[in-house]
């Protein structure tokens, strides 16, 4: 009986400490403190412009729909750029002088907003934001894990889980701007958005810089490694990390079908009242703030990372199913099947935020991590871009079919997605590429 209280015991010692106690000391110690208080906030700023931008282009400069759509649309593809533009420079340049160099440069262009109202003129300063947004993201997870290193998802679950928390915030405290609706009220706002930039840059700044040039991850015994050379691997010329790169695009579709499919849906094709839509995003917020590092955790190393690419596509299939079936009956059951899919389709998102950077890490050769990982990071890009043209000018034109096709597309990729990395994977391991040799396929 003694012996298995002990058991038990252990048991107990050996689980995960708490989000709030991770929180406090993440892996990488004092500098991962300070980033994730420094994303915190720079999200807290984001969620405040977000909720706001399109009424600002609409109400305050008197922009029509179709610019409008121009705009954010442009603004997206530039953010293309930015991912591969911060990995290409990250072997070349410490990351934490990067970093606080994006910081300025959203921080500079975002005070624009202030004085520019032409559209020609907006069309590069909103463009020039969401690169600098992009550059930013990649920068912070290169940094993350370089300080973190083998233990690079936790500090992704920590880092989405304060990220939601701050974006939250931003969201909610827009309302009290868009409710006073004044041109002085939406200024307010985005100065508090720049202001977030300026307090995050200085953030960074207390930060160290963190060991190993282009390395991205290291042992913490291992002895500093110069920067890789000029004539090193490119992931450009890698057709197997590019495969990886390509499928990604799709196993990233919950961020649009969360945003932009399912409020849609609801609103032209099902019963379910309008006042449901912001219930989405606080089932996705709560859900992702307290389940993301119990997700991470179960979900440890690059294999498992490469099942939780299956279950993303079975989870996005279910969703789809629940989408297609939303439209058949009255309100309470559409109302049911849409709170439902919002789950699912953040269980999705789970499995994404897990999977995607840790196979982007550990597919890539180690001595041109940070270059790699820029072109990968493009996914995320490449998809908000694309993603919502996919959802209303083909998923939802076809009706519920629209959505059974999405899922079982995606699901079919995941399950090709999966082979390929774990194939990739059991490459490397067999035959490690020397420094400024081809990764394998």
């Amino acid at each position: 009986m003694r012996r298995g209280g002990e058991i038990r015991k252990a048991r107990r010692g050996e689980r995960e400490p708490g989000l709030v106690a991770q929180l406090r000391r993440p892996p990488g110690g004092r500098d991962a403190r300070i980033m994730l208080l420094a994303q915190a906030l720079d999200r807290a700023g984001t969620g405040l412009w977000a909720a706001a931008c399109v009424l600002y282009f609409t109400f305050v400069i008197g922009l029509d729909a179709g610019q409008v759509g121009i705009l954010l649309g442009a603004s997206g593809v530039a953010g293309i750029a930015g991912s591969p533009l911060a990995g290409h420079l990250a072997d070349r340049f410490p990351v934490r002088s990067l970093l606080i160099g994006a910081h300025l440069l959203r921080l500079v262009a975002l005070c624009l907003l202030l004085l520019v109202t032409d559209f020609a003129l907006l069309l590069p300063v909103v463009a020039v934001t969401h690169l600098g947004d992009r550059a930013a993201k990649t920068l912070e997870m290169l940094f993350a894990t370089r300080v973190a290193g083998d233990r690079r998802a936790t500090y992704q679950a920590l880092s989405r889980s304060s990220a939601n928390a701050g974006y939250a915030l931003g969201a909610g405290l827009a309302a009290i701007g868009l409710a006073v609706g004044t041109r002085s009220a939406y200024h307010v706002l985005i100065l508090a958005n720049a202001l977030s930039f300026l307090v995050a840059a200085a953030l960074v700044w207390r930060t160290r810089e963190p060991r190993g040039r282009g390395l991205v991850t290291a042992p913490a015994d291992a002895a500093p490694q110069t920067a890789p050379a000029a004539g090193g691997p490119s992931p450009w010329r890698d057709r197997g990390y590019l495969r990886f790169v390509l499928l990604d695009i799709p196993m990233s579709l919950d961020d649009s079908i969360l945003a932009i499919g399912i409020p849609l849906w609801l609103v032209s094709h099902t019963t379910a009242p309008h006042e449901l839509v912001p219930a989405f995003l606080v089932v996705n917020t709560v859900l992702v703030v307290v389940l993301q590092l119990r997700v991470s955790a179960k979900v440890q190393g690059p294999r498992r990372a490469a099942g939780a690419v299956a279950l993303y596509g079975l989870t996005t299939l279910l969703c789809c199913v629940l989408l297609a079936a939303a439209t058949g009956g009255g309100a309470w059951a559409a109302s049911a099947a849409l709170l439902a899919a919002a789950v699912l389709v953040t269980a999705a998102e789970l499995m994404r935020s897990v999977s995607s950077w840790e196979l982007a890490v550990s597919l890539a050769p180690r001595e041109a991590r940070a270059s790699y990982l820029g072109v990968a990071g493009m996914a995320q890009s490449v998809q908000k871009s694309a993603g919502p043209l996919l959802l209303t000018g083909a998923v939802m034109a076809a009706g519920p079919a629209g959505w059974i096709a999405l899922g079982a597309a995606v699901a079919g990729l995941s399950l090709v997605q999966r082979r390929a990395s774990l194939r990739r994977l059991d490459a490397l391991a067999a035959e490690p590429a020397p420094a400024g040799a081809a990764a394998p396929a």
